[in-house]
Protein backbone atom coordinates (compact mmCIF):
# COMPACT_ATOMS: atom_id res chain seq x y z
CA UNK A 1 0.00 0.00 0.00
CA UNK A 2 1.37 3.41 -0.90
CA UNK A 3 2.42 5.80 1.84
CA UNK A 4 -0.20 8.37 0.83
CA UNK A 5 -2.99 5.82 0.92
CA UNK A 6 -1.84 4.54 4.32
CA UNK A 7 -1.73 8.11 5.67
CA UNK A 8 -5.22 8.75 4.32
CA UNK A 9 -6.55 5.56 5.92
CA UNK A 10 -4.96 6.44 9.26
CA UNK A 11 -6.39 9.96 9.17
CA UNK A 12 -9.86 8.64 8.27
CA UNK A 13 -9.78 6.11 11.11
CA UNK A 14 -8.42 8.72 13.51
CA UNK A 15 -11.31 11.06 12.68
CA UNK A 16 -13.80 8.23 13.20
CA UNK A 17 -12.37 7.36 16.60
CA UNK A 18 -12.01 11.00 17.62
CA UNK A 19 -15.72 11.41 16.89
CA UNK A 20 -16.35 8.21 18.88
CA UNK A 21 -14.39 9.67 21.79
CA UNK A 22 -16.47 12.84 21.70
CA UNK A 23 -19.70 10.83 21.77
CA UNK A 24 -18.54 9.02 24.92
CA UNK A 25 -18.35 12.39 26.70
CA UNK A 26 -21.58 13.73 25.16
CA UNK A 27 -24.25 13.92 27.88
CA UNK A 28 -27.28 13.08 25.75
CA UNK A 29 -28.23 11.04 22.72
CA UNK A 30 -25.75 10.99 19.87
CA UNK A 31 -26.39 11.16 16.15
CA UNK A 32 -26.24 7.38 15.81
CA UNK A 33 -27.53 6.01 19.13
CA UNK A 34 -28.72 6.70 22.63
CA UNK A 35 -26.47 8.25 25.26
CA UNK A 36 -23.42 6.22 26.24
CA UNK A 37 -24.11 7.00 29.91
CA UNK A 38 -27.31 4.98 29.53
CA UNK A 39 -25.84 2.31 27.27
CA UNK A 40 -22.89 1.69 29.60
CA UNK A 41 -25.22 1.00 32.52
CA UNK A 42 -27.46 -1.21 30.35
CA UNK A 43 -24.40 -3.25 29.40
CA UNK A 44 -23.47 -3.65 33.07
CA UNK A 45 -20.59 -1.20 33.22
CA UNK A 46 -20.39 1.80 35.55
CA UNK A 47 -21.44 5.05 33.89
CA UNK A 48 -17.92 6.49 34.27
CA UNK A 49 -16.45 3.69 32.14
CA UNK A 50 -17.48 5.61 29.02
CA UNK A 51 -14.93 8.29 29.95
CA UNK A 52 -12.14 5.70 30.12
CA UNK A 53 -13.12 4.28 26.73
CA UNK A 54 -13.44 7.78 25.28
CA UNK A 55 -9.99 8.76 26.59
CA UNK A 56 -8.44 5.62 25.10
CA UNK A 57 -10.14 6.23 21.74
CA UNK A 58 -9.07 9.88 21.72
CA UNK A 59 -5.46 9.12 22.62
CA UNK A 60 -5.29 6.36 20.01
CA UNK A 61 -6.74 8.71 17.38
CA UNK A 62 -3.97 11.22 18.09
CA UNK A 63 -1.35 8.47 17.82
CA UNK A 64 -2.76 7.36 14.45
CA UNK A 65 -2.33 10.77 12.83
CA UNK A 66 1.38 11.00 13.67
CA UNK A 67 3.13 9.44 10.64
CA UNK A 68 5.57 7.26 12.54
CA UNK A 69 5.51 3.52 13.20
CA UNK A 70 6.41 4.15 16.85
CA UNK A 71 3.14 6.02 17.37
CA UNK A 72 0.77 4.35 14.92
CA UNK A 73 1.49 0.85 16.22
CA UNK A 74 0.50 1.63 19.85
CA UNK A 75 -2.50 3.60 18.59
CA UNK A 76 -3.73 0.66 16.53
CA UNK A 77 -3.08 -1.88 19.29
CA UNK A 78 -4.88 0.30 21.86
CA UNK A 79 -7.87 0.40 19.56
CA UNK A 80 -7.67 -3.37 19.13
CA UNK A 81 -8.03 -3.76 22.90
CA UNK A 82 -10.94 -1.32 23.05
CA UNK A 83 -12.64 -2.93 20.05
CA UNK A 84 -12.20 -6.42 21.48
CA UNK A 85 -14.12 -5.21 24.52
CA UNK A 86 -16.78 -3.65 22.29
CA UNK A 87 -17.22 -6.81 20.21
CA UNK A 88 -17.41 -8.94 23.35
CA UNK A 89 -19.99 -6.60 24.87
CA UNK A 90 -22.16 -6.71 21.75
CA UNK A 91 -21.95 -10.51 21.60
CA UNK A 92 -22.71 -11.05 25.28
CA UNK A 93 -25.72 -8.73 25.15
CA UNK A 94 -27.00 -10.11 21.83
CA UNK A 95 -27.16 -6.67 20.27
CA UNK A 96 -28.65 -6.67 16.77
CA UNK A 97 -26.14 -6.74 13.91
CA UNK A 98 -27.40 -3.39 12.61
CA UNK A 99 -26.20 -1.78 15.87
CA UNK A 100 -22.96 -3.70 16.29
CA UNK A 101 -21.40 -4.19 12.84
CA UNK A 102 -18.90 -1.34 13.24
CA UNK A 103 -16.93 -2.80 16.14
CA UNK A 104 -15.94 -6.10 14.47
CA UNK A 105 -15.28 -4.35 11.16
CA UNK A 106 -12.94 -1.85 12.82
CA UNK A 107 -11.32 -4.66 14.81
CA UNK A 108 -10.39 -6.43 11.57
CA UNK A 109 -9.06 -3.19 10.08
CA UNK A 110 -6.95 -2.49 13.18
CA UNK A 111 -5.77 -6.10 13.12
CA UNK A 112 -4.34 -5.39 9.67
CA UNK A 113 -3.13 -1.89 10.44
CA UNK A 114 -1.16 -2.76 13.60
CA UNK A 115 1.24 -5.25 11.98
CA UNK A 116 1.68 -2.89 9.03
CA UNK A 117 3.09 -0.36 11.51
CA UNK A 118 5.17 -2.75 13.58
CA UNK A 119 8.04 -0.60 14.86
CA UNK A 120 10.83 -2.96 13.87
CA UNK A 121 11.20 -3.62 10.19
CA UNK A 122 10.50 -7.34 10.45
CA UNK A 123 10.76 -7.78 6.69
CA UNK A 124 14.49 -7.06 6.94
CA UNK A 125 14.79 -9.58 9.76
CA UNK A 126 13.17 -12.26 7.62
CA UNK A 127 15.48 -11.49 4.67
CA UNK A 128 18.57 -11.59 6.89
CA UNK A 129 17.52 -14.94 8.37
CA UNK A 130 16.83 -16.42 4.93
CA UNK A 131 20.23 -15.21 3.66
CA UNK A 132 22.08 -16.67 6.65
CA UNK A 133 20.47 -20.11 6.27
CA UNK A 134 21.29 -20.23 2.55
Amino acid sequence: MSKGLMNGLCWFLALEFAWGAVTKYWPGDTVFSSAYSVKSVEWGYPAWMRFVVGALEGAAAVLLVIPDRRTRFPGATTLMVVLTGAVTTHLVHHDPAVESWAAPTHLVVMGLLAPAHWPADWRGLLRARAASTA
